[in-house]
């Protein structure tokens, strides 16, 4: 008896027509990258645990790999991927001297969590990241234009498949660490890695974290709480903040990059970006700004792009490559709206034409007209079978095959029953079936 097939919980698989979905958000993220002149790369799966570790709290998430009979003494400790940031950072360090810079790239890629699984997060997922990385400096427009390519593509998706629209936040870290420090507070890495987690358990949970883990007093960690209260649409925020009344040089830093930001975005694409102090980001990697973004009338999703600046990720201790990069969570994106039926494709398969077959005699003839079609960019199969064309033609109809071709040298559209004489070296489909159409509801 043959054991029972269960799914594995986190690792989410599409259908044929949800693949299309994905193919076609995909392809769409990368036209948009590459009219921004971002070139596409890939990196290997695993690096060394060493490089994957102490990047903040994400180490708990990190997937071990060894071989089933490792000797642990002599074999390499790796793990997967859980970023596309981490190992991009030692692809640069590695190959410095064959790149030029500033390098624009872009690397679509599984990557691996072991997070609880749970509506919008998964353990293997894919992510689509742009970055820009600069020799030893990158200049600070970078951080305004990361975030309008990213939106430019999210207006695509929206403009071709009904994407809802999307607000991105941003923050600055050096805001956020100058305020902290200008409180007093030695070490801020760790309330910006608690002040993360306000969107998942509240204000309240959140202070008493600060209090209970990081040893601060109650005002302390009040006054920590209230610079995450403030989001403006405008450069409003600053007024805000120097009301608070703390000082501290890497917050007027802060302040000033994320001004320029506002600034910038708010010239481009009116209403796409706010300021949000809220937004701290977990990993540890980031500098300067940092993006979270949201999806209209989906809050259950979280963040489904993500990102910032990052100054020393890649250094090889005489040089560094600050960079700026932003990250889609394809999957979580697409994953639920598929399986709750809010994303489908008008076909499972790619195919615009099924060519019927009178016998096994006339399959030959069927094989070349398949070909004509082809040869002009047409989508076709051959009928596996040489059933009756009632058959052939509900055959086409389950897979949502809009055309069947019969060797009389006509082509049926087997929704309206429109049947005409064709040529295949000239007949072309409407426009909208030449390829499954993607909706998203």
């Amino acid at each position: 008896m043959s054991p029972r097939v269960t799914a594995l919980s986190g690792y989410p698989e599409y259908l044929p027509a949800g693949r299309i979905v994905e193919q076609r958000v995909l392809d769409l993220l990368r036209e948009t990258f590459e009219l921004h002149g971002f070139g596409s790369l890939e990196t290997r799966s695993v690096e060394p645990l060493s490089v994957l570790a102490g990047k903040g709290e994400i180490d708990k998430e990190v997937y071990a790999v060894r071989r089933l009979h490792a000797d642990a003494e002599t074999e390499a400790e790796l793990g997967l991927r859980y970023d596309n940031t981490v190992p991009f950072a030692r692809y640069v360090t590695e190959f410095a001297g064959k790149l030029n810079f500033p390098l624009r790239r872009y690397q679509i890629q599984k990557v691996w969590r072991g997070e609880r699984p749970q509506q919008g997060r998964y353990r293997e997922f894919t992510q689509a990241d742009i970055d820009i990385v600069g020799a030893d400096q990158l200049a600070a427009h970078h951080d305004a234009e990361i975030p309008l390519v990213m939106l430019e593509a999210f207006g695509r998706l929206s403009d071709e498949l009904g994407l809802p629209e999307v607000t991105m936040h941003v923050a600055n870290r050096k805001l956020a660490e100058g305020y902290y420090r200008g409180l007093g507070i030695a070490e801020p890495a760790g309330v910006l890695q608690r002040v993360d987690k306000l969107d998942k358990i509240g204000s309240e949970k959140v202070a008493a974290l600060l209090v209970d883990e990081l040893g601060l007093d109650t005002d302390t960690a009040a006054a920590c709480l209230r610079l995450a209260e403030i989001r403006t649409p405008d450069t409003g925020f600053v007024e805000r903040v120097r009301a608070l009344g703390v000082s501290h040089e890497l917050l007027d830093e802060g302040l000033a990059e994320l001004a320029a930001v506002i600034e910038t975005a708010r010239a481009y694409r009116p209403g796409g970006v706010v300021a949000d102090l809220r937004i701290a980001r977990g990993l540890d990697y980031y500098t300067g700004t940092v993006y979270e973004t949201e999806l209209a009338g989906h809050p259950e999703l979280g963040s489904i792009c993500s990102g910032g600046r990052y100054d020393s990720l890649a250094s090889d201790g005489r040089h560094s490559w600050p960079g700026v990069g932003i990250s889609v969570g394809v999957t979580r994106l697409l994953a639920p709206l598929v399986a709750a039926g809010w994303a489908d494709a008008s076909r499972s398969v790619p195919t615009a034409v099924l060519v019927a077959v009178d016998d096994e005699a006339s399959r030959p003839a069927a094989i070349d007209i398949a070909g004509r079609l082809r040869a002009r960019g047409i989508a076709t199969e051959v009928a596996p079978r040489a059933d009756r064309f009632g058959k052939q033609i509900r055959y086409a109809e389950r897979r949502g095959i809009p055309f069947v071709w019969f060797g009389s040298g006509e082509v049926k559209d087997i929704r309206s029953g429109e049947q005409v004489a064709a040529d295949p070296d000239a007949w072309q489909p409407p426009a909208g079936d030449r390829r499954p159409a993607v909706r998203l509801h």
